[in-house]
């Protein structure tokens, strides 16, 4: 029988890895204002794989910081118009993979995206969070990783 969230409760802010990128840890903002999850991602390139599509970017996992970078690449999932919240329609790449949070690990589709003069250097949007998590907007860093 498929198991079926909710998995857990999330506050308005928590702490993710993409953990086919990278074990760093991400500040996310949970915006249920959002469809699409989005992370902030520089030097975007798209290039041609054997006749697929993929991107290669850098992610800069530290919130205010540009000195560490990881560098990905991937697929393209698919190229998408984003509305932004000030009404600016942007074509964005996605990418699908692996959002840790907490105990959980789950697939999302994630657009790649300047996030430079945003508070957060990664959205996740109700597509991740429906049927998984409840939301709690009056608390944070529900999920945080332990600590060995």
């Amino acid at each position: 029988m498929e198991q079926r969230g909710p998995f857990g409760v999330v506050g308005w802010r928590e702490m993710v890895t993409l953990s086919d990128y990278s074990d760093d840890l991400i500040k996310a903002k949970v915006d249920t204002g959002a469809k699409t999850s989005a992370i902030h991602a520089w030097n975007i390139r798209p290039f041609d794989k054997d006749g697929a599509d993929w991107v290669e970017f850098e992610l800069h996992p530290d919130q205010k910081s540009n000195k560490r970078i990881v560098k990905c690449v991937a697929p393209v999932y698919k190229r998408k118009a984003i509305k932004s919240s000030n009404g600016v329609t942007e074509v964005r790449f996605s990418v699908l993979t692996n959002v840790k949070i907490g105990l959980w690990s789950f697939p999302a589709e994630i657009t790649l995206t300047n996030r430079d003069e945003m508070g957060f250097r990664m959205l996740l949007g109700r597509s991740f969070l429906r049927k998984r998590f409840i939301v709690d907007c009056g608390r944070s860093w529900l999920t945080r990783p332990l600590t060995s």
